[in-house]
């Protein structure tokens, strides 16, 4: 469709926005050649459309209440196009800010309710080729900006543990689905833990891969310095597995390095864990937020490392304090600048765009702000305040530290090969009504950031694993490694799994299938 010629008074408007002191007839000088300059935009649009695939046609459906288990599901389908490969026969569930070609996509979000993408994202597209069946589209939370299931414009989505109580976030539906038996596996995203606490709140197996192992070239972005995707599972294997199959470059992610190489993540779990020394990470435990049985879970959990061969001692990272602040601001600002001014992409980036999703999404919150979440608002309250007052400084100041907090845990992990602490402070709470005002959703939403959001500003891979219940509830265990040793981490948390006898499910009595 040609851009729409602009006016006399649209003219006078964005130069109003910028102050350019433009006369009405320095406007009107303006004009013409504006116009001619915009010809472009219509010659990119008809060479673009020439080159963009239609999407394919496959069939989907919105699930009864009454055949969504966990209100988790946004909709399911059953998409198999390979007979064999490493995932034959093996059902996943994809978080529905990750593109699946023909598929309703919402992100949790009314913002983006309506959009159909028309290509797959590359992990979804790997693991269709893996032989896999994509089995639907989990639901996530609204814009993926919550830790607790508690967002989502579909509703709440329920812990299979304890239906009263929170999923985790953002990729509530991935693990609710895993946890209960209904799929075999999920991918997740995690920008600020969004992998790993609903695994932890789940008993679920969560790996956040390095930051740039994994493309994330179609899945909904945030913030291009902490955008992450990655595998949920029930198993430390099925992790490896998955990981084994989505990762490596693509060629249209500049978050991967040119120089990267994949490891045999499954074939590296027989290495046993032997020798690997783990330091625990005081800093990790004993947070304002913390429970007790929390952390006493994790310690427990800790002694079976020691178990299953490991050497255990304490190390200390004050830095690590210091990471959620840093955090703070960087997915603020970051994510005001480009999940909603420039409509989720961004720009200034050597990458593979999604135009369709970029206006569609665009043209919904401008509409109408309102449609935003809280915890959205939240982020647009304070992030666009701190860019108006100071012009992206403290932004930049965020990202200067974000090195520094890198090598303290790089000096840490060079005395030790995995830093080890509670997923999460604490077991998951129980959801508060959709009636309930900003102080209490906000504060349930982003209670649990402690430990989880550092790592997604240094990139550092970091599993969760399920410690023993407390109460019977699930408690995770984070394992972190080196940059770009995925294999490292996932052959400790194999190890673990191994020396603990396996990790427990939800009773039948609440477990869907």
């Amino acid at each position: 469709m040609p851009l729409p010629t602009p006016d006399h008074e649209a003219l006078t408007a964005v130069a109003a926005g910028y102050g350019l002191g433009l006369s009405p007839d320095e406007v009107a000088e303006f004009a013409p050649v504006v116009t001619g300059l915009l010809a472009s935009w219509d010659a990119v649009a008809e060479l673009y459309e020439a080159e963009t695939p239609a999407a394919p046609e496959r069939p989907w459906t919105r699930p009864d209440p009454a055949d969504n288990p966990y209100h988790a599901w946004y909709v399911t389908t059953s998409i198999t196009e390979a007979s064999s490969g490493p995932l034959a026969g093996r059902t996943v569930a994809v978080k529905d800010n990750t593109a699946v070609a023909g598929v309703p996509m919402t992100n949790g979000s009314t913002t983006i309710e309506g959009f159909v993408p028309s290509t797959d994202a590359t992990i979804v597209r790997r693991l269709l080729d893996a032989g896999a069946t994509v089995a639907g589209k989990a639901v996530c939370e609204d814009l993926c900006f919550a830790g607790a299931s508690i967002t989502a414009s579909t509703g709440d989505v329920e812990n299979p543990w304890d239906t009263t109580r929170s999923a985790g976030g953002s990729s509530s539906g991935s693990a609710a689905l895993v946890a209960a038996g209904v799929v075999d596996m999920a991918t997740g995203g995690d920008q600020g833990g969004s992998i790993r606490m609903p695994a932890a709140n789940c008993g679920l197996v969560g790996h956040k891969p390095t930051w740039g192992l994994v493309p994330y070239t179609g899945a909904f972005p945030i913030e291009f310095t902490v955008d992450h995707v990655g595998p949920m599972t029930r198993t430390v294997s099925d992790a490896a597995l998955m990981l084994s199959v989505i990762a490596g470059r693509d060629g249209h992610d500049p978050r991967q390095p040119a120089d990267l190489r994949v490891q045999d993540y499954l074939g590296a779990l027989d290495g046993g864990a032997q020798g690997l020394r783990v330091g625990v990470l005081r800093e990790g435990f004993g947070l304002p937020e913390s429970e007790p049985e929390t952390d006493d879970a994790v310690r427990t959990a800790i002694g079976a490392l020691a178990d299953a061969g490991m050497t255990v001692s304490e190390v200390s990272v004050p830095w690590h304090l210091h990471g959620p602040r840093i955090w703070d601001v960087i997915a603020t600002e970051g994510a005001t600048s480009q999940m909603i001014d420039t409509y989720g992409y961004g720009l200034n980036w050597k990458g593979l765009y999604d135009p369709e999703v970029m206006d569609h999404y665009g043209s919904r919150w401008t509409e109408d702000g309102s449609r935003f979440p809280d915890t959205v608002k939240l982020v647009l309250l304070a992030g666009k305040y701190g860019l108006n007052a100071t012009h992206g400084r403290h932004y930049a100041m965020a990202r200067n530290l974000a090195p520094k907090l890198a090598a303290a845990y790089d000096a840490a992990l060079a005395d030790v090969d995995l830093l080890v602490m509670p997923t999460v402070p604490m077991r998951a709470t129980v959801r508060p009504g959709r009636d309930a005002r900003p102080p209490e959703l906000l504060a349930r939403a982003l209670e649990m950031l402690a430990n989880t959001s550092p790592f997604d500003v240094t990139g550092h891979p970091a599993c969760s694993v399920p410690a023993p219940l407390a109460d019977g509830l699930p408690v995770g265990m984070m394992l972190v490694g080196r940059q770009f040793d995925d294999a490292t981490v996932l052959r400790a948390a194999h190890a673990y799994e191994h020396a603990v006898g396996g990790f427990p499910t939800p009773a039948p009595a609440t477990a869907a299938v």
